[in-house]
């Protein structure tokens, strides 16, 4: 997100417009202005001359690789667990979704922050200052998740209680909950310095660091769950092992002096300044992600009242299924950011809303696909995670609801963030977040008491509808203002 200081106060003085756009913009989706091997040939000024369709589909791929490949492994993961422990461990898995994605929360905002001051410390041939801001990072990741891990062992039972688990799934969210806070602090290093290193001119190792940590994953996780028989534990404990290895693979990465941004004497002194700068730019970030968490939690307790512990497992089904194509969305949208951003940055705003074009169009077609699995085939995903046949069963119903208006999902995300690469920040946070905010949280809240768990699996896509129609109206508005 855009920083809300002055560009006079981050942007030297003899940089024009254009160079302002194009390094902020470029940070937002890990792409730095810098040459180098693993961009494109042409450097940044292929941004406004190179065939938008290819440049969309070079820029997206590293990222579309990197976010689907992860929510391949949560959707694979469900299936051992469901498999291999049982459908009430699918459900306990999915009560602790929120205070995993929560932790993801604190990781993503000091990643985000720091690279983007990152990178524009880069585009302004700052070098030790960038070092810096690795340093106080990687502080600020220690001190967040440590308190994190502290704050959540001494409340575990309440917080899991809290947010829909039952004395059926109370174990299984304990066990694996325990494994993951231990291995909490590797989550938030990971996350900071892959982002780090995606921002400071290497997105290919970047994704290929989140391919090894999902590779690692996989691998290690039927072997603990059906070979070492360690249950949901298991699980955990490979994930942990995984992100472990992902946080040293980027750490090496950083330890290397050849690289632009290092670690380097002097990098890990505190600087409350920096800090400050850090947390403000990513707490946007921060706020659509914990809306997330509380969304989540408001639907495990709207289940639960309405339904059973098979429907909050059945919506563990759902959310995986979902997010798998939504993390490709977002890839898309990572590939459109520098995109978008040079060009508007550049005056050429005819290639810009083209871009666009093409990139709701690529997103529509991923959603549309998610769109016509859940409704089509939803006995065969259901039954991929489990064979307990209430679990397939509510799964499918709400399955064939929740994914009703799947396909627009990708307009709406897309449009959320073409606003974002082009500056409008104060846009993006009010689209990003109108769907959990304005919409998800009242339509959970209202729309089961008409329809009861019915009206549960209905408030996704009401919200989704709801906040797509607010969408168009804002881009046609903005448009008719951009062009009188």
């Amino acid at each position: 997100m855009r920083n809300n200081r002055k560009e006079s106060e981050i942007f030297p003085k003899n940089q024009c417009k254009t160079a302002a756009w194009r390094t902020e913009t470029n940070c937002l989706s890990g792409v730095h202005p810098l040459k180098d091997p693993e961009q494109l040939e042409d450097g940044p000024n292929e941004l406004g001359t190179g065939h938008i369709g290819q440049l969309l589909l070079q820029y997206s791929l590293p990222a579309i690789i990197g976010t689907a490949a992860q929510s391949i492994y949560n959707v694979i993961d469900r299936v051992f667990i469901g498999h291999g422990v049982g459908a009430m461990a699918i459900s306990g898995l999915a009560v602790t979704m929120p205070m995993m994605n929560l932790a993801g929360a604190f990781g993503s905002m000091v990643g985000v922050g720091a690279a983007a001051l990152v990178s524009i410390r880069l585009g302004q041939q700052r070098q030790k200052e960038a070092a810096s801001i690795l340093g106080n990072q990687l502080i600020l990741n220690l001190a967040l998740s440590t308190s994190y891990t502290i704050l959540c062992f001494l409340f575990l039972d309440k917080m899991l209680l809290g947010m829909g688990a039952s004395p059926q799934t109370l174990p299984y969210a304990r066990q694996f909950m325990q494994i993951i806070l231990l291995g909490n602090v590797f989550t938030h290093v990971y996350l900071g310095l892959n982002s780090v290193m995606r921002a400071s001119g290497y997105p290919a190792k970047a994704m290929v660091t989140t391919l090894v940590t999902v590779g690692i994953n996989l691998v290690l996780a039927p072997l603990f769950i059906f070979a070492f028989h360690w249950g949901i534990r298991g699980a955990a404990l490979a994930t942990v092992c995984a992100q472990f290895v992902g946080t040293a693979w980027a750490f090496q990465h950083f330890l290397r002096k050849k690289h632009a941004v290092h670690f380097q004497r002097g990098c890990f002194k505190p600087n409350g300044k920096t800090i400050l700068e850090i947390l403000a730019i990513g707490l946007p970030n921060f706020m659509m992600l914990f809306c997330s968490c509380f969304v989540v939690v408001l639907m495990n307790l709207q289940l639960t009242r309405y339904g059973s512990d098979y429907a909050i497992g059945a919506y563990g089904i759902i959310n995986a299924l979902g997010n798998l194509f939504v993390m490709v969305v977002v890839g898309v949208n990572q590939g459109m950011q520098p995109i978008v951003g040079y060009n508007y940055g550049a005056g050429n705003f005819g290639r810009a809303i083209r871009t666009r074009r093409i990139a709701v169009g690529a997103a529509m077609c991923v959603t549309t696909c998610g769109f016509l699995l859940g409704e089509l085939f939803p006995r065969v995903v259901a039954s991929a995670f489990t064979t307990d046949a209430e679990l397939i069963g509510q799964a499918v119903r709400g399955m064939r609801i929740a994914f009703m208006m799947f396909p627009v999902v990708g307009f709406q995300m897309v449009t959320a963030s073409f606003f974002q690469s082009i500056g409008k920040a104060k846009i993006s946070i009010l689209l990003s977040l109108s769907r959990q905010v304005l919409f998800l949280i009242p339509y959970l809240i209202v729309l089961p008491l008409f329809w009861n768990l019915d009206g549960a699996w209905l408030a996704g896509p009401a919200a989704d509808l709801s906040a797509s129609i607010v969408t168009y109206f804002v881009l046609q508005a903005w448009l008719q203002r951009r062009m009188a």
